[in-house]
């Protein structure tokens, strides 16, 4: 990929489409995919599985969209670094959460780390079967896009 093509930032929406809140990262995602967002930014479906090393090498910053448990109210946002996660705060507390950290871990060993990796997280207000977000999130995505935005600098 030559310097030109290369993504400036990777965001990568995680989370399970099929239980409701834990999906918020991948229904961020597609609020995204429907923006005209500059050609040096990728979007990337992570899914349940985020194969974040294949994406390593194509941007200075990635930016994680998660659900979060943190103890707030339902759609409160939070954005935290790797260190976060690492630290035992167990802020992520999604299925998913230990591929988030391993990969991390395994981007810093390789130096394959983008330089900057922040993460955003929605708390949930309902983890179950469902394939649309609780009314408490689905009133706060915009939010969490306009987040997702600025942390990439587009407004």
């Amino acid at each position: 990929m030559n310097q030109e093509n290369t993504p400036r930032v990777v965001v990568i929406g995680v989370g399970n489409l099929l239980q409701k809140d834990e999906g918020a990262g991948i229904h961020a995602l597609q609020a995204l995919e429907k923006l005209a967002l500059p050609p040096d930014v990728k979007l990337v479906d992570g899914g349940t599985s985020p194969d974040l090393i294949a994406y390593t090498r194509t941007g200075e910053k990635m930016v994680i969209i998660d659900c979060a448990k943190a103890g707030g109210q339902p759609g409160d946002i939070y954005r935290f670094n790797p260190e976060d996660l690492t630290a035992g705060k167990g802020l992520l507390t999604s299925a998913h959460e230990m591929g988030v950290v391993e990969n991390l871990n395994l981007m810093e060993l390789t130096g394959n780390k983008p330089k900057d990796v922040v993460i955003i997280g929605i708390e949930p207000a309902e983890i179950d079967w469902g394939l649309e977000l609780s009314a408490a999130l689905k009133q706060k995505l915009p939010d969490l896009v306009k987040v997702v935005l600025k942390e990439i600098g587009v407004s």
